[in-house]
């Protein structure tokens, strides 16, 4: 660095290196009245001075960034009610601007950080006029610091004002674009998108919400999910506990349906899957061979085939394994004899592929305990039905799961009469 400072009559010449860094300055700063000042002094070896322009520059760049970024949010983050420019000089100081600035996106770590220890700079050597005076170099790194993380950096990307955005969703102008909408919520700061996606789920449970309103929710919110933190995520979800109690079955169901819709049931408190898990088990299980029954039950157990209760664990997948395996029959209507519930055929398979050793171990259970499923797989189209979730099964568990062998046994077809072996007669 100091091999590239020229020397001139003996005094050190740090301006052509300034005005080579001032031509990398974005266009609507290269007038700037502060950094033409700045410049002149310079001239003179009016460093403090220098040092003071340029910060009173960075300080006007960094407050016209935060304006056009987004006041209320820069408000919100910093508990204060700034309205215009002016209002930044009068009641803003230097650290909460940086901070602030930091917050919602304008600056980065790094710059927050260096900002920080340039503020210290400016106030030491332009602020105490008794001070060592300030090197070439001190003062050329000063000024690089706020080129580098202010100066030169283009303007933020403005955020959306989240009043303004959901009433937008409330009409037909709504642009229903995900590209668009990527762009519009994902440069967010985490207070906004907190803010957002818990505004989101009100509005969606409250039945007096418009139809397309949530409408544009259900598009909007999988997209804002993928952005937000977990500790969010939690929270958003555990305020279904907060809706269920109340006995409101409209805005229940549709609590539980946004946290579908996010795929967020992984974050459903225990209280929470088991209000909603239990009574969907139990119906199932009464109903074999009901197909529609079947169909309407485990299509709405299936988002939660992940985190169903323990206590639940035994009967959900005794009910599942039935319903999949169905019966044999004869049919006015139908030239079958293989009978099962349709949608649910599609779909049970999927929710095995979710299976632990735990529901594994469920699933051997329900072999050796159900006299009907021992009689129903006597057919050979049944077997090969119990086979195909045997498989699924086998990939599923762990090399120390217990009843590894009756897997096998099962899968195998050449080993059919041995795995009948394993099971009680019927």
């Amino acid at each position: 660095m100091e091999n590239e400072i020229q020397k001139n009559n003996g005094h050190v010449d740090i301006v052509p290196l300034i005005k080579n860094s001032l031509s990398r300055v974005r266009e609507d700063m290269r007038d700037n009245p502060y950094i033409t000042e700045a410049l002149q002094v310079l001239l003179v070896e009016g460093y403090r001075s220098a040092i003071g322009l340029f910060w009173n520059a960075v300080v006007d760049d960094l407050r016209n960034k935060i304006t056009f970024r987004s006041l209320s949010l820069f408000n919100k983050e910093m508990k204060l009610s700034v309205k215009s420019y002016e209002d930044f000089q009068n009641n803003v100081n230097d650290d909460q601007l940086i901070e602030g600035a930091y917050k919602i996106g304008v600056i980065g770590w790094e710059a927050s950080k260096l900002l920080k220890h340039s503020k210290e700079t400016r106030h030491f050597f332009s602020g105490h006029p008794r001070s060592s005076n300030p090197t070439p170099l001190k003062v050329y790194s000063f000024i690089e610091d706020c080129l580098k993380y202010v100066i030169n950096e283009e303007y933020p990307s403005q955020i959306i004002d989240i009043d303004d955005y959901i009433k937008t969703m409330d009409s037909s102008d709504y642009d229903r674009n995900e590209i668009a909408i990527e762009n519009g919520i994902g440069d967010l700061p985490e207070i906004y998108k907190n803010e957002l996606t818990h505004r989101l789920f009100t509005i969606y449970i409250n039945k007096a919400s418009s139809s397309t309103l949530v409408s544009n929710i259900e598009l909007v919110a999988p997209i804002l999910w993928k952005s937000i933190t977990k500790p969010i995520k939690i929270d958003v979800i555990r305020r279904v506990d907060a809706v269920y109690v109340k006995s409101d079955s409209i805005a229940t169901d549709k609590a539980f349906q946004f946290a579908i819709l996010v795929k967020g049931t992984t974050y459903l408190t225990q209280g929470a899957r088991k209000y909603k898990v239990g009574p969907l088990v139990t119906c199932l299980g009464k109903h074999l061979d009901q197909w529609t029954i079947e169909d309407g039950c485990v299509v709405a157990l299936k988002p939660y085939a992940a985190v169903i209760p323990e206590e639940f664990t035994d009967a959900y997948v005794s009910a599942i394994t039935h319903t999949y395996v169905g019966s044999v029959g004869s049919s006015l209507q139908f030239s079958r004899t293989d009978f099962y519930a349709n949608q649910a055929a599609v779909i049970i398979p999927k929710m095995f592929q979710v299976f632990n050793d735990r529901l594994a171990s469920a699933f051997v259970k329900c072999l050796k305990e159900s006299t009907t499923l021992r009689l129903r797989i006597n057919s050979p189209s049944k077997m090969r039905r119990l086979r195909s979730l045997g498989i699924i099964v086998k990939e599923k568990i762990s090399d120390m799961f217990p009843d590894k062998e009756i897997i096998d046994l099962l899968i195998d077809e050449k080993a059919e009469k041995d795995f009948r072996r394993k099971l009680p007669k019927a």
